[in-house]
């Protein structure tokens, strides 16, 4: 009786395909968890103004320079969020702030990432139901 003894595993040329497809997302993931983290934040800095007595009476001026200041110990860089990104909408008589933002990210030779952020957070005001 013969027996035949079958080879199992990965071969050289599978486990380089592997490895490639594998090291491609590592790749992105680099790239992607520090746009992700300043993003958490901006969020964290909007949460934090959105709690301060009296922020939605403010002109969007003041809540510009409070998220700003907010962002900077939140290690959010400078040129992450313009300022012309951070709007204050009424809606049903509550003010909403909101943080609409894209980063775009240099990923291989001509390709780019591009992630879009956006967040709104209530300030408060009077809620009129009908």
């Amino acid at each position: 009786m013969r027996v035949r003894n079958r080879q199992q595993g990965l071969s050289i040329i599978g486990f380089l395909i592997l490895l490639a497809v594998v090291g491609f997302f590592a790749y992105a993931a680099m790239l992607l968890i520090p746009t992700y983290s300043e993003y958490f934040g901006v969020v964290k800095a909007m949460k934090g103004i959105t709690e301060e007595a009296g922020i939605e009476n403010m002109p969007i001026e003041q809540i510009r320079a409070k998220l700003d200041f907010a962002m900077h110990m939140q290690y959010v860089g400078d040129k992450t969020v313009p300022p012309n990104a951070i709007k204050l909408n009424t809606q049903g008589g509550a003010r909403i702030l909101q943080v609409v933002y894209d980063k775009q990210i240099p990923f291989l030779y001509n390709v780019s990432l591009l992630v879009h952020f956006e967040h709104s957070e209530n300030l408060g005001g009077i809620n009129t139901r009908y």
